[in-house]
């Protein structure tokens, strides 16, 4: 039992697992009658509604208004999934179907069938951030605009092509330009722009002080640029969460959620924090530091690419969701996608 939790008996997690799962199944809050058919504990209605009362008391149910029965509170799903959730594993034809679905030589279409995958099989919204990659380039070139106004073109090893406008000091020849390029081309092509900056200090500092100034501004320029490539996230399916019921009716929460897909900025910092993580993590309500995902629970896997974790992909949907089915599905992506990188 986590040390913020108190110990609850045996009697409690029961009643507590049976509430969860049958307000996930059908939404409706669960009165002790129903409980009591559904526990299988031997217990009397009103034996029931005094651990009821308890588990209120300890903040992991409540009771809605409108009705005598009791819902999970976001405490209570915490509980639940730490503690008495039962994963269901995907079975061996589901799994081929998603390896088949993930069966590309591009990257960028790999991250977008997991996105979309991931939203199919939840319906709910999926969400991939695009591979970190190292700011590495292939190829570099530099063309003169005007006086002082240089167009730096970077070609990463993946093929990107990312442009960049320097404002330099002076103005540069063509041959000086040509110069700058072939040195950067010939003797460092391959290694990050980070790895450059630290190998070529002494060297810039036997060159002409103008061809030094150039040399740093690009090396800059370009670490920034390719890095900012990579900050993306792919979402797909944001449309199914219109037709989830528990988010539905609340215009003003789904608009801050549209808003925050749109934005992406606090959701890149999510699940950059999930990719320093091992394995699912599951951010439920406010745990996920989101102000308009209170009412929504995030479920997130880290993915590799030879070893190493490159990124992050997961699931966003209501707190009522399955999450028995969920977390595997979330699991086994990462896994595939992984796999799939890996190859290619």
């Amino acid at each position: 039992m986590p040390a913020d939790f108190p110990n609850l008996n045996e009697r409690a997690q029961t009643l507590l697992k049976a509430l969860v799962e049958r307000y996930i199944a059908d939404g409706q809050p669960v009165g002790s009658r129903a409980l009591s058919r559904m526990s299988g504990l031997d217990l009397s209605p009103a034996s029931i509604r005094n651990v009821m009362a308890d588990l209120e008391e300890m903040g992991f149910i409540t009771s809605p208004h409108t009705s005598a029965g009791r819902i999970p509170t976001p405490r209570g799903y915490r509980l639940f999934v730490d503690t008495l959730l039962k994963i269901k594993p995907l079975d061996s034809v589901e799994i081929h179907e998603l390896e088949e679905q993930l069966q590309t030589n591009s990257r960028q279409k790999l991250v977008a069938s997991a996105s979309h995958v991931l939203s199919d099989l939840t319906h709910f919204a999926g969400l991939v951030m695009t591979p970190r990659r190292a700011a590495m380039f292939r190829h570099i070139e530099f063309v003169s605009l005007n006086e002082k106004r240089i167009l730096l073109i970077i070609v990463s090893p993946e093929g990107d092509v990312q442009n960049r406008i320097l404002t330099t000091n002076r103005t540069y020849s063509h041959s000086e330009l040509v110069e700058a390029a072939n040195m950067l081309n010939q003797h460092y092509a391959g290694l990050s722009f980070h790895e450059i900056q630290h190998r070529v200090h002494d060297e810039l500092k036997k060159l002409r002080e103008e061809m030094s100034h150039l040399m740093s501004t690009a090396l800059e320029a370009g670490s920034q640029a390719l890095m900012e490539a990579t900050d993306e996230v792919v979402i797909s399916g944001e449309r199914n969460l219109l037709e989830v019921h528990d988010l539905s009716g609340n215009m003003t929460s789904l608009r801050k959620l549209f808003n925050l897909f749109d934005q992406k900025t606090s959701l890149l910092q999510l699940l950059d924090v999930s990719s320093r993580a091992h394995g699912v993590q599951i951010f439920i309500g406010g745990e996920s530091g989101l102000v308009p995902l209170d009412e929504c629970s995030i479920v997130t896997a880290p993915y590799e690419v030879d070893g190493q974790i490159v990124g992050t992909l997961g699931v966003i949907g209501p707190t009522r969701m399955a999450y028995e089915r969920v977390i595997p599905i979330v699991d086994i992506t990462a896994k595939l996608l992984s796999s799939a990188l890996s190859q290619n």
